[in-house]
């Protein structure tokens, strides 16, 4: 099933010049880029984001670290988005994560595991409606897609 899902290269991925490297991970893999853009995010809509862990010990430094600096929120599209997303980007824990992960390949620390990613499809419609306008996720076909998606009824 095609879904989308967001992520977020925190700003620690910006500061370390990695969203290239890490956009052209999951273009590489067969998902289609349909929404981007860099942004400073304020207290309010950092904790509107992390509204789920209000009250938890770690909330502060999440809304913290995540207004530090700019950050790059992305809409991806493809079939199981979820799912694929979370398993190239790896363990939260970047010793636990695979190498192969993003966090794997890239990070050491939990506070700075350079990416976030919409841990299901619910929370995925609900990131994106935050993070994206509708106007702002762009529908289009590629060439590619051919190559990359099981034909219908397949």
């Amino acid at each position: 099933m095609i879904e989308r899902t967001l992520v977020l290269v925190k700003p620690d991925g910006v500061q370390r010049l990695l969203v290239g490297r890490i956009l052209a991970r999951y273009e590489e893999r067969g998902l289609k880029l349909v929404g981007l853009k860099l942004v400073q995010v304020d207290r309010e809509f950092a904790e509107r984001h992390y509204a789920v862990h209000r009250g938890k010990p770690f909330f502060e430094g999440l809304v913290a670290f995540i207004t530090s600096g700019p950050l790059v929120a992305v809409a991806l599209e493809g079939p199981d988005a979820v799912a694929i997303v979370r398993t190239m980007n790896g363990a939260t824990r970047p010793a636990q994560a695979d190498p192969g992960t993003i966090r794997g390949d890239l990070a050491v620390e939990t506070a700075q595991n350079l990416v976030h990613a919409s841990d299901s499809p619910e929370t995925a419609e609900a990131e994106l409606a935050l993070w994206f306008r509708p106007e702002e996720l762009v529908r289009y076909g590629r060439e590619i897609d051919r190559w990359v998606l099981a034909p219908e009824g397949a």
